[in-house]
């Protein structure tokens, strides 16, 4: 069945931030409907546009807050939800693939928006919203132009065990996309193994890749509802680190 836009609901609102509103969208691929939210900067556009690829945990208040603070600092930000258009429960398992083309039909939503600079976009994802990213610049790397990973999964959800534990996914052996590897000193072994690998795979080949590990950070230190002083402190660094990383490869006048 062929894939095409519409857009059902268009609702603007003020955000908790002055002058940035969110925007709630649905598009419809097939038969299934895709919620969507459209972080849009203060000001007058266009404006440098960013996709935000949500975490296995879902899409709630914490993933809102992250992608105003991106509007805050004056990107356009879509962030589709890839669990509920298809009534996946939070944290599955196993790997949709469909859910690849819900994330595709958002970055071309993204960049077909009228506020969106025509420039390639910026990717910012979280735990196993990086494999979607990696999957996109495989596929379609004129039309990304940076990463950032908040502890990104480097593998195929599905991949057997041996894959898992000693190899990352072909996808890294295949991009020429600059990344930025964000990452808790305390975060299970197995993700920070493979962020490794893939910063070695990377830097090896020459695509401009950066590894940043935050001392006595845990597990999405960025959102924790027990956050330490200390993750605080990485959260606000993490956020600046993003903000340079875009702004280096999207060319963005600071």
């Amino acid at each position: 069945m062929r894939t095409f836009f519409l857009v059902l609901i268009l609702l603007a609102a003020p955000a908790w931030a002055d002058d940035i509103d969110i925007r709630k969208v649905t598009l419809r691929s097939g038969d299934i409907d895709i919620p969507m939210e459209v972080a849009v900067p203060a000001g007058k556009g266009p404006f440098p546009p960013v996709l935000f690829i949500h975490a296995k945990r879902g899409y709630d208040e914490n993933e809102r807050r992250h992608i105003m603070e991106l509007a805050g600092q004056g990107y356009l930000v879509v962030a589709p939800d890839w669990l509920s258009g298809r009534m996946i429960e939070r944290w599955p398992a196993e790997h949709d693939p469909g859910t690849e083309k819900d994330v595709e039909m958002a970055l071309n939503y993204l960049m077909a928006l009228p506020d969106a600079a025509k420039q390639p976009v910026g990717i910012v994802a979280l735990s196993r919203g990086p494999y979607y990213a990696i999957r996109l610049a495989a596929k379609r790397g004129k039309d990304i132009a940076a990463i950032v990973s908040y502890y990104g999964h480097m593998q195929n959800p599905n991949a057997p065990e041996p894959d898992q534990l000693f190899r990352v996914a072909p996808e890294v052996m295949q991009i020429t996309t600059p990344m930025l590897f964000l990452i808790g000193e305390a975060d299970f072994e197995l993700r920070r193994i493979n962020g490794g690998r893939a910063f070695y795979a990377l830097w090896e080949r020459g695509v401009p890749v950066e590894y940043q590990v935050y001392p006595l950070a845990r597990r999405a230190f960025d959102f924790r509802a027990d956050q330490t002083p200390e993750e605080k402190i990485a959260t606000r660094h993490a956020r600046q680190r993003a903000d340079q990383w875009l702004r280096r490869w999207m060319k963005l006048e600071k």
